[in-house]
């Protein structure tokens, strides 16, 4: 079964219940991490590994994996937080900045590709197409995965800065796009006041002078975090943004209009 690009992301889940599950994965370097997996009827599709927010594996994410798996893309959603806070699940009001301001883009690489090869053993071969999603500063990490994992399919990031440095105090993502080795897809807001126009413009530059394809979308007046934490009000914005995704995951037209 293939998505529509008529499907939308709001209102209940298609088909009812979705197969999924809590996970614990074990990156290359060790360290043990909390994940929610959400499983499609088809495992030999594309599927997608979720970089979240700065809040780690909230229940935000852990829908939107479940979102995936009913338009029929396994989805793993994962924490950032393993080699700080452990695998336990998060309380209400945890402190996620100290543990946020721990993390690093080797580390964040580590466990995404753990993420990779739990949803390439489920197709049951390597050459399984798997996407990135990233939000905030999961969107910014979500487009160094082109440098850092090997065999991404392709990235998608969500108002991720493309300018400003890492938070373990490396490269910006734009100093990293000649590295680049996969499509990019970028979804941001037009009155997001963290990521300015001239922002957008440098980075799409950058883009097409290092011959990465790409395509980056400004939703006008829409602020920052508009598809995660005001989804409610801007409902128009995160439709096309869900079509624009499903769309890179399953042909490619991700530079379609």
């Amino acid at each position: 079964m293939q998505h529509t690009t008529s499907d939308s992301i709001r209102g209940p889940l298609r088909g009812g219940a979705v197969d999924h599950e809590d996970l614990e994965l074990e990156a290359a370097d060790g360290n043990r991490f909390a994940a929610f997996g959400a499983w499609a009827s088809d495992p030999e599709g594309p599927a997608i590994v979720i970089l979240p927010d700065v809040r780690g594996l909230h229940p935000f994410y852990e829908e939107l994996a479940l979102r995936f798996a009913a338009a029929n893309f396994d989805a793993i959603a994962f924490d950032y937080f393993g080699r700080t806070a452990g695998v336990a699940k998060r309380p209400e009001g945890f402190e996620f900045m100290p543990h946020v301001a721990q993390c690093t883009v080797p580390g964040i690489s580590a466990d995404v590709q753990a993420c990779v090869d739990r949803l390439r053993s489920r197709a049951g071969h390597e050459t399984r197409p798997v996407f990135t999603l990233g939000f905030c500063f999961g969107g910014g990490n979500s487009w160094i995965m082109a440098q850092t994992v090997h065999g991404i399919a392709g990235v998608v990031g969500m108002y991720g800065s493309p300018t400003r440095p890492q938070r373990d105090g490396s490269q910006p993502v734009i100093e990293r796009v000649r590295d680049f080795r996969t499509p990019l897809l970028g979804l941001l807001g037009g009155a997001d006041q963290g990521i300015t126009a001239d922002d957008i413009e440098t980075f799409d530059r950058a883009l097409t002078a290092a011959g990465v394809e790409h395509k980056l979308v400004t939703y006008p007046g829409a602020p920052h975090s508009y598809f995660d934490r005001h989804f409610a009000d801007y409902p128009a914005e995160v439709d096309d943004s869900w079509r624009r995704i499903l769309d890179f995951m399953q042909s490619g037209t991700y530079w379609a209009s």
